[in-house]
């Protein structure tokens, strides 16, 4: 399992020695992002400063697990602390590793439609802004140049491949002239 050579609040590092050396590992609990859509098929993004980036990045709400915490549970909690609103319908979408290649955290996907209550960040300092915005608008943004969060784009890549998107009221055609 290797050394702990960190431990903090979140996360913790570990070094382990493997066939090609030495390999720093960050043990994390686990997290969701949910692709919150409104009634016209725009996502919610809540804008955040992030320390890592050094900057305020706009992306879909997300969060760690909490210890016992279930995914869904974590999903339900964390859109509702970060924007105010609760969703009638959960899809589960997926899960991806963030950075397998030097950290544990699994990211488990959701899908949240039909929103109701007031959007207003539950939980105060965290959020700068909240907006909704047209899948096309986050795209041509990247386009752009524009850093993209991570978990927002691979969310997107999970709403491009359901099946049946296109007759679930998916804007997918919206996406077919960035390629």
């Amino acid at each position: 399992m290797g050394e702990y050579v960190f431990r903090g609040r979140l996360i913790s590092v570990r070094v382990e020695e493997t066939e090609r050396g030495l390999r720093e590992v960050v043990d994390h609990p686990g997290a969701v992002a949910i692709l919150a859509l409104n009634d016209r098929g725009e996502v919610l993004l809540v804008r955040q400063r992030r320390y890592g980036a050094g900057t305020a990045l706009w992306e879909i709400p997300a969060g760690t697990l909490e210890p016992g915490e279930s995914p869904f549970q974590c999903a339900q909690r964390e859109l509702w602390e970060e924007t105010g609103l609760r969703a009638k319908r959960w899809r589960k979408l997926g899960a991806f590793y963030t950075s397998p290649g030097i950290l544990t955290e699994l990211m488990h996907l959701f899908l949240a439609e039909e929103l109701e209550g007031e959007l207003t960040p539950q939980v105060k300092g965290e959020i700068v802004e909240l907006s909704f915005k047209h899948p096309r608008e986050i795209l041509e943004a990247v386009a752009r140049g524009k850093a993209g969060d991570g978990k927002t784009l691979a969310a997107l890549a999970f709403l491009l491949s359901l099946p049946g998107a296109q007759e679930e009221g998916v804007p997918l055609p919206l996406f077919k002239d960035l390629a």
